[in-house]
């Protein structure tokens, strides 16, 4: 059902009388904008919110570096976008479901994922939860609540709904949050999530990072309308466009928007305006499409830079904690790394367990011919060669390579 009035000449709207404003507290000098309150936010989680940040930022420079350095077939950074991941994991409770597109290592970070737990799936180890059967940076954690990443584009949007759905019927108090890029919303995947979930009012928050790129197409080439927040009215929904690189304000945005999720059940988009200062993922090149001036003009903007800024004014860090704080974590991430390098991949019956309730004798049958042919050339196949038998050790050249 519509609500409208009635008019007597042909009068088209294009929606320009839609001004979405950008929600700020902190400049970039790390203090208040004139007029602005900060959430309440106390020293130990405002440390564990910036110590999350360097975390995700050294783990991002030294599994880049590893994969130059051939360790690893890919990855994928969230440099420049920490404020905007951590921020709003930092403002929901730690139950909430969490539904990533692939950038969003960060709330990991936050909600305590181990070096371990990330370097296992990375390569695909032993202690892996995914059993070395995704590629790098497909991470997931049942006990963080935090969904595995799947590669297609957008599909975590509908399934937060459906979730969210789920979480109504409950009334546990809980509502999801699904992250993706401004690319993402794009896809008919996008609409129909917040078409389903404006009817049911689920409590859902979508969060999109509009970083101002989907691989190498810029925002201006993928919609002629004011950025993604306007498509909230079209479901009638909640919407606020904030600072991605504003850890106080996103922070502030998503606990206003947590509650009318979870007291409420209605459902929000949160537009964070942020920038992806690394590549898209380690195959890409952004010179291409992009200039070193624009890249050098946001890395004056940089969330750390702001937060750090910000935490030394009030005198809950300092320049000799920050070093100590770098130096440590680089360590623990080629120490972890080099752990994990090490480890023995998946057992190769693995490949077909988790399928049916029995191994079938069709996979059983494809799973015999692939130990045979691996048996037949173990040089082509060394992982799958030491998976069938682990007395056989790969050629450990780590520290032929160095440190990553």
């Amino acid at each position: 059902m519509t609500t409208t009035t009635d008019i007597h000449s042909p009068d088209f709207l294009a929606g320009d009388e839609f001004s979405i404003p950008t929600f700020r507290l902190l400049q970039q000098d790390g203090t208040l904008f004139d007029g602005a309150v900060a959430p309440e936010l106390g020293r130990d989680a405002a440390r564990r919110i910036y110590h999350a940040m360097v975390a995700t930022r050294v783990l991002d420079e030294r599994m880049m570096a590893a994969q130059r350095q051939g360790r690893l077939s890919f990855y994928m950074q969230c440099t420049g976008e920490e404020a905007a991941v951590i921020g709003a994991t930092a403002a929901l409770d730690d139950a909430d479901m969490i539904m990533a597109q692939y950038r969003e290592q960060g709330a990991l970070m936050y909600r305590g994922f181990s070096f371990d737990e990330f370097m296992n799936q990375l390569f695909g180890n032993e202690l892996d939860y995914g059993k070395g059967r995704q590629m790098p940076i497909h991470y997931g954690s049942r006990k963080l609540h935090y969904l595995t990443i799947s590669s297609p584009l957008a599909t975590q949007i509908p399934q937060a709904t459906g979730f969210a759905y789920g979480q109504k019927l409950a009334g546990e108090g809980q509502c999801t949050t699904v992250f993706f890029g401004e690319g993402a919303a794009s896809e008919g995947d996008f609409h129909a999530a917040l078409n389903m979930a404006a009817v049911h009012q689920v409590p859902v928050i979508f969060f999109c990072r509009n970083n101002g790129y989907a691989i190498s197409t810029p925002s201006i080439e993928q919609f002629a309308a004011d950025g993604v927040a306007p498509r909230a009215f079209g479901y009638r929904m909640h919407v606020i466009r904030v600072d991605g690189n504003d850890i106080l304000a996103v922070y502030a945005a998503t606990q206003a928007a947590r509650r009318l999720a979870v007291e409420h059940n209605q459902p929000v988009l949160i537009e964070a305006m942020t920038y992806r200062l690394a590549a898209h993922s380690s195959s890409d090149d952004p010179s291409g499409y992009r200039s070193k001036k624009e890249e050098e003009a946001w890395r004056e903007k940089d969330p750390l830079l702001r937060m750090r800024r910000w935490l030394n004014d009030r005198g809950w860090w300092s320049d000799e904690e920050e070093r100590e704080c770098q130096e440590r974590l680089r360590r623990e991430v080629l120490e972890t790394m080099k752990r994990a390098q090490k480890r023995p991949p998946p057992p190769l019956d693995s490949l077909v367990t988790d399928v049916y309730a029995d191994v079938t004798p069709a996979l059983q049958r494809q799973l015999d011919t692939l130990k045979t042919h691996i048996r037949r050339y173990p040089e082509a196949y060394p992982k799958g060669a030491m998976s069938l038998d682990p007395d056989v050790s790969p050629r450990d050249d780590a520290d032929d390579k160095g440190g990553a």
